[in-house]
Parts: C-alpha cells; structure tokens; sequence
C-alpha cells in the first residue's frame, strides 16, 4: 500500500507542466505505480482543458499558416540516438518505464554499502538526478539539503527521522529536512531528484575547525 504521495501543491504543477524537469520525472515515476495519483493528474489536466477552452481566443499572425506550410515541406528529423544506459543488474521491471528516455550511467561508490548512477535528461542535463541504492540495513551520511530533494522509493524501504518509507511512496523533503536514511531488511532502491545537493553537517564541521 503507497502511504506517501506527491502534495496537491506538487500534482497542480505536474499536470501544468511548470516542475521542473527532474521533479517531474519523479513525479512521473511515482503516477506509474499509483492509481490515486494517475486519476488525480487526469481530473487536473481535464480541467486545464475546460478552462483553456474559455479562455477568449487569440488571432494568429498573418503569416501563421504559410509558416506551418514551409514547415511541412523541411525533412524529417532524424530519429534521436537511443540514450546509454548501463548494466545496474537490477531485475527486470524494477525501473520506472519513464527512464527509458534518460542515461543512465554505472554505479558509483559513495560508501560502504550505498552507491549511486548518475541519471541524465537528454531535454535537462543540467538537472541533479540519480538512483540511490543502500545495501540492507546500512545508512546513507546525516545530510540536510540545499534545497527541494523528491524521491520515489522504488524496491525495498528506509527509515530515518520522521517516519518509514515503502517501494511506492514518494517523499518530499526541502533545505529544513535533516536526517539519516536507514535502508531495511531488503536494502533500498530510490530515484531522486536533489535542488541545490546535499549538506553534510560533519563536512561544515571540518572546514570550520580547519578555517
């Protein structure tokens, strides 16, 4: 059972279209495996389209259709480059079809039992994204974060602070959230999506007693 959604807040600018982009790919993740989430989108969107259609309507441009025109006449784009994804050796099904379009790239080591891949959208390579796996029973560095931090737990759980977090949930954390993450009896697997990184207070605590 999913006990942890996307905030209503978070639904009205999904289906807006106004998250940014690796949010929504969570988001996105999170709607795949939750019903609730789908139909709520669905209702949002519908009624974006009842309010843009009374909306007065906007004269076009004079040259308008002769553009559409010499649009049709140019060739065809050449279909993109399939992204690279690497071998995670993870079983089949465990990602979130939506991932199919980013890069995704080897794991990473970050500690003992915790590694990470860098997932990258080709439409926001800018954007801090990745998949997060702990090992059963370890615990991710204390951190707080230096900004909007959505992550969708996608097998296993976790715990920290405030509460235990299930495959299916999606948690939303901000720059006052500071805890340590403590994967279960099946280790975690998660996709996140950090604005801003990650802080870790042992690291604040180094530099000022070297400054």
């Amino acid at each position: 059972m999913i006990l942890h959604h996307p905030s209503p807040e978070t639904l009205l600018a999904y289906a807006a279209g106004s998250l940014p982009a690796g949010q929504s790919l969570v988001v996105a993740a999170h709607a795949e495996g939750c019903p609730h989430c789908r139909a709520e989108i669905a209702r949002l969107e519908a009624l974006g389209g009842e309010m843009l259609e009374d909306m007065p309507p906007e004269s076009l441009a004079l040259d308008a259709f002769t553009d559409t025109l010499a649009r049709l006449d140019q060739p065809a784009p050449r279909s993109p480059a399939l992204p690279r994804q690497a071998d995670l050796r993870l079983p089949a099904g465990t990602l979130p079809r939506i991932l199919a379009s980013a890069e995704i790239s080897r794991w990473l080591w970050v500690a003992p039992g915790v590694r990470y891949s860098r997932v990258r959208l080709p439409w926001a390579p800018k954007d801090n994204v990745m998949l997060l796996r702990v090992a059963a029973n370890k615990r991710v560095l204390a951190h707080s974060h230096g900004g909007a931090e959505f992550t969708q737990v996608l097998h296993g759980d976790f715990h920290d602070e405030t509460d235990r977090y299930a495959a299916g949930d999606l948690i939303e954390e901000d720059e006052h959230t500071n805890h340590q993450p403590h994967a279960g009896d099946q280790g975690c697997l998660c996709l996140a999506s950090l604005d801003g990184g990650l802080r870790l207070p042992w690291l604040t605590r180094l530099i000022r007693r070297s400054a």
